[in-house]
């Protein structure tokens, strides 16, 4: 992983409106990815993002809310409340420096709470507009997902699978242990909310990282950098007047 290396002299030529924050997790990812896997790649999403569309690129948040696999060695958690604190520290300080957007980039799904506080910081975005804006959104995702053509689905392929493999096999090749091919494991969670995930895995793995390859995760990191277009547009232009419909059922 690395951290942005800019300094005070660059980003004040670079004069960027929006700041890119990558949040990660600290938690297991099996026998076979790093407990630093969310965190990697949240920070290459942004990293790329940042780059290519000239944002202002912030480290990372390195552990963020992994309750449901409490039941790992490895695992380190902070509540919701706490990374709710960080994040509008992280904005008000930015806005104090005259940098009032900022984009999440969510390496970790059980950060359920970042919506919320995406959407609470648009609630009231005054004259300037919206805020705040999380990605990649579950159909960048999905969209990534065909376009580099995994098998699994997003709900087969919850956790260390297909996916997240794939990304590390492209991204940081080294840290990628042996066993992944013979790690397939698929579950249903039905009360993930309630017991976690450790009723539904042995080994931390729901997915099919037997399926993964280096070529897909640079597929699927190209696929979502064009796909944040669609994000910094609804950042940066006026919301659609109320009451339009564009389909309307009648």
């Amino acid at each position: 992983m690395r951290i942005t290396t800019a300094t005070m002299t660059d980003e004040a030529e670079r004069n960027a409106s929006i700041a890119v924050l990558p949040v990660g997790s600290f938690e297991q990812h099996a026998a076979h990815l790093p407990l630093t896997t969310d965190t990697l790649v949240a920070a290459a999403i942004a990293r790329e993002v940042a780059d290519a569309y000239g944002l202002f690129l912030l480290p990372p948040v390195t552990i963020s809310c992994s309750h449901e696999h409490a039941a790992w060695p490895g695992t380190v958690s902070i509540s919701a409340t706490t990374l709710t604190a960080v994040v509008g520290d992280i904005a008000r300080s930015l806005e104090g420096s005259g940098i009032r957007r900022l984009v999440l980039v969510n390496g970790h799904g059980g950060n359920y709470v970042l919506s919320n506080i995406v959407q609470e910081a648009n609630a009231h975005p005054g004259p300037g507009g919206p805020r705040m804006a999380l990605f990649p959104r579950p159909e960048d995702w999905n969209t990534a997902r065909e376009a580099a053509g995994l098998t699994t689905t997003a709900h087969e392929d919850m956790h260390a699978g297909e996916i997240e493999t794939s990304l590390l096999l492209h991204l940081h090749p080294t840290q990628v242990r042996d066993g992944y091919r013979d790690a397939d494991h698929l579950a249903d969670r039905p009360h993930l909310l309630v017991h976690g995930l450790r009723p539904y895995t042995l080994t931390g793995v729901v997915g099919c990282p037997s399926l993964a390859t280096a070529t897909k995760g640079k597929t699927i990191l190209h696929t979502l950098t064009t796909a944040f277009q669609d994000t910094l547009a609804a950042l940066t232009t006026p919301a659609p007047a109320p009451g339009v419909r564009e389909n309307p059922c009648d």
